[in-house]
């Protein structure tokens, strides 16, 4: 092999990679301005359009952090976290309870009630708004945590169940029957076998759950109104001013702030999530 050509094999490899780094910098280079941005002076957030800070500033986390009405930030984190945290582990135990049922357990019309199941991943959540928030009033829960956490108890998202599911019939029957000659009855092989086995699949629901609803708006819009049970969202669209007095610095520091939770549990489970989707469904 000539010279020039192992030059061109190995030049071959980093330019077919090119065209992707190229891809992914253009879809990161909104976070990165955000990031940058956050570090950048109020009058030079707008004009300054490059991406290292002529001044380097962190006024804007401070005023940010402060927050408004005597409440700072740390409380909308902390909020989020309750939420977030109460909503991973609802998800997690039900729809493992369900998808257990439905990929092992045998009952009356338990097929019409898994199809059932999946027909409601076809519902966008607007549709059940309006009923849900009709129920939640009458319960007099508006304007407190149980409408975003509680849902998550009684195992309502259907795509996590569909994921388990999945999972579950990848596993082979034998070990059912093997503890069930051993003398084990549904509730240890749930614990003791199905458990260990669906840990890839129990992390990636954790992962999903918690960034959905770290970063969801809409129903803690609707449903929270009183500052202090505000989250990280909430208190973001707080800064925000429509007549144009907003404090642009502090809102782009706790937006960028907001991006830290997500970023690092996607980091450290980042192994068991790609385990998670490639091994489900695979027999």
């Amino acid at each position: 092999m000539t010279t020039a050509t192992t030059m061109k094999t190995r030049l071959a490899g980093p330019l077919k990679h090119l065209p992707v780094i190229a891809l992914g910098l253009l879809m990161i280079y909104p976070v990165l301005w955000l990031i940058a941005s956050s570090f950048k002076p109020n009058q030079l957030i707008f004009s300054d359009p490059s991406l290292w800070p002529a001044t380097f500033t962190l006024d804007n986390y401070k005023n940010g952090w402060a927050g408004f009405q005597g409440i700072s930030f740390g409380r909308f984190f902390a909020n989020s976290f309750v939420i977030s945290i109460l909503s991973v582990l609802g998800n997690v135990i039900t729809c493992s309870l369900a998808a257990f049922a439905f990929a092992r357990l045998k009952f009356s019309f338990g097929k019409l009630w898994f199809a059932l199941m999946l027909v409601t991943i076809m519902l966008p959540y607007h549709v059940t708004l309006v009923p849900q928030y009709v129920i939640f009033n009458e319960l007099h829960w508006i304007n407190t945590y149980y409408p975003l956490v509680l849902p998550k108890w009684l195992a309502t998202d259907s795509f996590f169940i569909l994921l388990m599911v999945q999972f579950i019939r990848g596993i082979p029957k034998d070990l059912d029957e093997s503890a069930t000659i051993d003398g084990c009855n549904y509730k240890q092989i749930y614990f003791r076998i199905m458990l260990p086995l669906l840990t890839p699949a129990l992390i990636t629901t954790a992962i999903f759950t918690f960034i959905w609803t770290w970063d969801d708006f809409f129903s803690q819009m609707i449903y929270l109104s009183d500052i202090r049970l505000f989250t990280v969202q909430l208190g973001i669209r707080a800064l925000f001013d429509p007549s144009g007095s907003s404090d642009w610095g502090a809102l782009l520091a706790m937006s960028a702030l907001s991006l830290l939770p997500i970023t690092a549990v996607f980091l450290v489970f980042q192994r068991y999530f790609l385990e998670g989707i490639a091994t489900t469904g695979l027999k």
